[in-house]
């Protein structure tokens, strides 16, 4: 993170990134497939039931993800507050990183929907927008968030694009 700050994200090579971390570029390679993933990081498959299980099963599925989001913001104290803060300004302001959002958006969206048991078919179609639109969601909170420098609350944010998909 130092040096992404100091050059730019872009300007920052693995060979700098490896050295810098007292490593050889094949040994960073055999823990990352990029720099990218020193940024962003999928949740484990166990992350995910875990959340979905932080929330009552019997309510719809839209108010569940509302509570999965807003549990998991919560819990954002600290230092993962803040290192989660310095990795979405990065995001916010690196066009590239918010193209490689997208993507784990929609595969942390699948995550949620294979712990939920939806398969895809036309009868489980609701579900998967409900699912996916949550996700989307919750990455615009961080973004906006990011966007301030962490001056807006999070959870402010994250309340304000939920609802805003409850209006739709």
């Amino acid at each position: 993170m130092r040096l992404f700050g100091e050059r730019g994200y872009e300007e920052v090579s693995i060979a700098q990134i490896a050295a810098a971390a007292g490593v050889s570029v094949p040994t960073f390679y055999a823990h990352f497939t990029g720099k990218d993933e020193l940024i962003m990081a999928l949740p484990q498959r166990e992350e995910v039931a875990a959340l979905l299980a932080s929330v009552p099963s019997d309510l719809p599925l839209g108010e569940r993800m509302d509570g999965v989001i807003l549990g998991f913001i919560r819990g954002l104290q600290g230092s993962r507050r803040s290192d989660g803060l310095a990795r979405w300004r990065l995001i916010a302001e690196t066009p590239g990183l918010r193209y490689r959002a997208a993507e784990f958006e929609r595969a942390t969206a699948q995550m949620f929907l294979d712990a939920l048991g939806v398969e895809d078919t036309d009868a489980h179609t609701v579900a998967r927008v409900v699912v996916t639109a949550h996700m989307s969601a919750y990455t615009q909170a961080l973004l906006r968030w990011a966007e301030s420098g962490g001056e807006e609350s999070l959870e402010d944010l994250a309340t304000e694009v939920l609802a805003a998909l409850r209006e739709l």
